[in-house]
């Protein structure tokens, strides 16, 4: 069974009105990201990255997932697929994805502040100042922020490398570690890239689909199957 490997971004949930960052309206237009997003915000003000993302769980609870997260799903009846996500958002999961891998953490964990290796599934629970880890530290978001490692890269690198397909979803190949992670499929593996607005200097061995994430996913998955 052939592999697809899936790089998604903040477009792939976008049309289940997930509110980003960047775009127009977004989150960077009422908070500082270094004030919510970052190891030093986390120092600086507790209280206020506890209540941001408790916000963040709240609202992913009440979206769904969209036409594209299902459609990624069935795809696994036909291949061997495995998504690797920049978004912290559960809706791969709900649509039905079985082999999802989350680089910047999730909303549905907790971590202990001083022991990485401590982590707890909260669901939909609020994390407050006073809830600690069983060694005793306060409990944050199982959230990789700006000033941070990303581990999991550890684990993407060769997931892309035994690709056989790599389809990237709403995020700008421009913009790492989409980027980055490109560069590890091997040579001739098609690569696509589906965003409503793509850049213009792409490689040549980019095919670009120019739809959102619903529709885009539609046309490469008729794409894939049609030379099956």
């Amino acid at each position: 069974m052939s592999k697809i490997v899936v790089l998604t971004g903040a477009g792939m949930s976008a049309e289940s009105g997930i509110r980003t960052f960047r775009d127009s309206n977004g989150l960077w237009e009422e908070y500082d990201v270094m004030e919510v997003a970052s190891i030093d915000g986390w120092h600086k003000n507790p209280e206020l990255i506890l209540r941001f993302y408790n916000e963040r769980r709240k609202q992913m609870f009440d979206c769904q997932p969209n036409k594209g997260h299902l459609l990624l799903a069935g795809l696994e009846k036909s291949f061997d697929v495995q998504i690797v996500t920049q978004n912290v958002d559960n809706l791969h999961e709900r649509a039905g994805s079985t082999h999802v891998l989350h680089l910047h953490g999730e909303l549905t964990k907790a971590r202990s502040s001083m022991y990485p290796s401590l982590v707890y599934n909260i669901g939909d629970k609020e994390i407050k100042i006073g809830d600690k880890c069983e060694k005793g530290s306060q409990l944050r978001p199982y959230i990789v922020w700006f000033g941070e490692e990303v581990p999991a890269m550890e684990q993407a690198v060769p997931i892309v490398e035994s690709a056989d397909i790599l389809c990237v979803i709403g995020t700008s190949l421009n913009v790492y570690p989409a980027a980055g992670l490109l560069h590890y499929a091997r040579p001739g593996c098609p690569v696509f890239l589906i965003d409503p607005n793509p850049p213009h200097d792409l490689p040549r061995r980019v095919h670009v689909i120019a739809k959102g994430a619903g529709e885009g996913v539609e046309e490469f998955i008729i794409k894939v199957m049609s030379e099956k």
